[in-house]
C-alpha cells in the first residue's frame, strides 16, 4: 500500500514461533497465552483469586460452611504465619472430595534423584567452586530407562538449610516420562520452574499450568503437583530455583513508576480442575529437608472442586518482559532485568534475584555496550534456554549453565568482546534476537553437590580450558606509542620529583640563624 505521501506501509504479519519474537506482542494474539496452550487462566499478580468446577460449590461469605449437599471437605493451606501482615499473608481454602489427611502414612523413599539440601560448610558432601565453571547440556535419560520428575530431579548447588528456613537451592530436571499415579509435594520452599527443553503439563491442586521453554511457573511449598510431558514430547529438561524462608515476589520499580519489567497483569493463575477418576491409587512423593518420603493413598490428590485464596501456583511468559536499558551511554547493571526477587533477612540485600536476558534494543552512544569485566559480591548461575546464550564462552549451549561466585573475576569471552572495539558501534541495534538466557543471582556463596561436580559428567572448569584467555590480548603494553608515552611519563615524574625536592632541601633553620646573627 502506498499512501499519497509516498510512504510505503508494510502489512504486519504475526509471528508464529515464540522463540523468534522480539516481544510477545509480535504474535499479535488477542489471548494472554500462546497458541498451543490448552488452558484458561486468571490474570493478575497478588490477587485473591477464586475458582470452582461446579457453580455454587464455592461458599459465599464464609470459609468453613456446613455441608450444603456436595459432600466436600474444607481444607486450608497457608504459606505464611497466621498472624503475618495482610500484605504478605498467603493462604488458600480448598473444597475437595477427600481431605489430604486421608492416607496410609509416610515411608522413607529411595529415588534416582540426587537431592541435597544441607548447604552448611560442615557438610562434607558439598564444596565451593572458587573458579568460573561451565556445564555442557545435562544428559537426558537414556531410552532404556523410565525417568519421571520424582526420579529426574538433581541438586546442583545452594546455600543454607531448609530446616533453618534460610537459603536457596538450584536444581536441574531431566525426564522422559510423565508422573503416572504420582504427585510431588515440596514442604521445604517455593519452586521456580524454568523449562528449557520440551513442553510440560503441570497439574496442581488448584488447576493446570501448561509450560513451554520461555515460560516459568512458581509452585508454593506444600502445594501438590504432577509433571507430565506435553503432547508429542519424548523428553524434557529444565531448571528450578527454590527459596527457603522467603517467597518469590515482584521487585519494586522505584523511578520507573508503575509500569515496566514483569507487569502484574501478565501473571496467570489456574482455574479449578479435577481428575476424571478420583478413586485410584496415588503415591505422594514428599520432599522434607531434602529427604524423599512417600505417602500411599487410594484417592487422587487432584480433587479440589473449588478454592479461593492467594497461595496459588502461577505462570509467566518471559517474552512479555518489558526491558529497560540505557538510552544515552554505558551498560546498565543486570538488576534492571529482574523478573522476580526473594528477600533475605538483610533488607538491603536480596536472597535471590531471577533475571531475564532476551531480545531488546541497544542504543547507548560512545560506549562499549557489552558488560564490562567485573567482580561483584553476588553469586551468579546462568542458564541458556534457547539460542546462543550469554555464557562465558562460545561453548555455552542450551541445556547447560555457567557459574561465577562472589568476587570471582568474570566477564565474557566471546568473539563479540574482540570485535566490539573494532566495530565502533554508535547506532541503535537489536540484540539477543532468537535467544533467551536466565540468571539466578544470590547474595549467598553457593556450595556444589557431588552430582554437579562429578556425577553429571558435563562440568568444565576454566582451569581445563585456558584457550579462552587467548581472546583477551594485552593491547596496551604492546603498543609502541604507549611505550613512548610511559617513558615520557617516567621522565616527567622524575623532573617533578626533583622540582618538589628542591623546596624540601632548603635548610630553613640555618637561614634563620644567619638572619638573627646579622641583627
Amino acid at each position: 500500500m502506498s499512501p499519497s505521501n509516498g510512504v510505503v506501509v508494510k502489512p504486519r504479519v504475526p509471528e508464529t514461533d515464540p522463540r523468534k519474537v522480539f516481544h510477545y506482542t509480535d504474535l499479535q494474539r488477542s489471548k494472554p497465552t500462546r497458541e498451543n496452550d490448552p488452558y484458561d487462566y486468571q490474570p493478575g499478580w497478588g490477587n485473591r483469586h477464586q475458582s470452582e468446577v461446579i457453580p455454587g460449590t464455592l461458599p459465599v461469605a464464609q470459609n468453613n460452611p456446613q455441608d450444603r449437599g456436595f459432600g466436600l471437605y474444607t481444607e486450608g493451606i497457608t504459606s505464611s504465619s497466621f498472624v503475618a501482615p495482610r500484605s504478605v499473608n498467603s493462604s488458600t481454602y480448598m473444597y475437595r472430595a477427600r481431605p489430604s489427611a486421608a492416607h496410609n502414612g509416610y515411608e522413607k523413599l529411595d529415588t534416582k534423584s540426587h537431592i541435597e539440601n544441607c548447604f552448611l560448610s560442615l557438610n562434607p558432601a558439598v564444596e565451593p567452586l572458587p573458579q568460573q565453571t561451565e556445564w555442557s547440556p545435562f544428559p537426558l535419560p537414556s531410552e532404556d530407562e523410565t525417568i519421571d520428575f520424582t526420579n529426574g530431579l538433581h541438586t546442583l548447588c545452594g546455600s543454607g538449610d531448609p530446616n533453618l528456613k534460610q537459603g536457596i537451592a538450584l536444581y536441574v530436571y531431566m525426564i522422559n516420562a510423565s508422573m503416572d499415579g504420582k504427585a510431588y509435594c515440596n514442604t521445604d520452599g517455593d519452586f521456580l520452574v524454568t523449562p528449557q527443553l520440551g513442553n510440560i503439563d503441570v497439574q496442581t491442586e488448584m488447576g493446570n499450568l501448561f509450560l513451554q521453554p520461555g515460560e516459568i511457573c512458581v509452585i508454593q511449598r506444600g502445594v501438590r503437583f504432577r509433571v507430565a510431558l506435553g503432547p508429542g514430547v519424548t523428553a524434557a529438561r529444565g531448571h528450578i530455583a527454590e527459596v527457603w524462608g522467603s517467597v518469590w515476589e515482584l521487585p519494586d520499580l522505584g523511578p520507573l513508576g508503575g509500569y515496566g519489567l514483569a507487569n502484574p497483569r501478565d501473571f496467570l493463575y489456574p482455574t479449578a480442575h479435577i481428575d476424571e477418576d478420583l478413586h485410584r491409587s496415588f503415591s505422594i512423593v514428599v520432599k522434607n529437608t531434602g529427604k524423599h518420603y512417600a505417602i500411599e493413598q487410594d484417592h487422587s490428590p487432584f480433587d479440589v472442586v473449588a478454592w479461593h485464596g492467594n497461595c496459588v501456583p502461577y505462570k509467566y511468559d518471559l517474552t512479555k518482559f518489558v526491558a529497560q536499558n540505557s538510552a544515552t551511554v554505558d551498560h546498565t547493571d543486570p538488576s534492571v532485568n529482574t523478573v522476580l526477587t526473594a528477600k533475605s533477612v538483610d533488607p538491603h540485600v536480596p536472597l535471590a534475584d531471577y533475571l531475564w536476558f532476551g531480545p531488546r534494543w541497544d542504543v547507548a552512544s560512545n560506549s562499549f555496550r557489552l558488560p564490562y569485566f567485573h567482580r561483584n559480591s553476588a553469586s551468579e548461575l546462568l542458564a541458556c534456554i534457547y539460542g546462543n546464550g550469554l555464557g562465558r564462552s562460545d561453548d555455552f549451549l542450551p541445556g547447560g549453565c555457567s557459574y561465577e561466585g562472589g568476587h570471582t573475576p568474570h566477564g565474557g569471552f566471546s568473539d563479540e568482546y574482540v570485535t566490539e572495539v573494532k566495530l565502533q558501534v554508535n547506532e541503535p541495534r537489536r540484540i539477543l534476537e532468537n535467544q533467551m538466557t536466565i540468571m539466578v543471582e544470590s547474595s549467598r556463596t553457593f556450595l556444589f553437590t557431588e552430582y554437579a561436580r562429578k556425577l553429571c559428567g558435563v562440568m568444565q572448569s576454566q582451569a581445563t580450558d585456558p584457550k579462552v584467555w587467548s581472546k583477551l590480548p594485552d593491547r596496551f603494553s604492546t603498543n609502541p606509542v604507549v611505550k613512548q608515552l610511559l617513558a615520557r611519563v617516567a621522565e616527567d615524574k622524575a623532573k617533578s620529583r626533583a622540582a618538589a625536592d628542591y623546596y624540601h632541601s632548603v635548610d630553613l633553620s640555618a637561614q634563620s640563624t644567619a638572619i638573627h646573627a646579622a641583627k
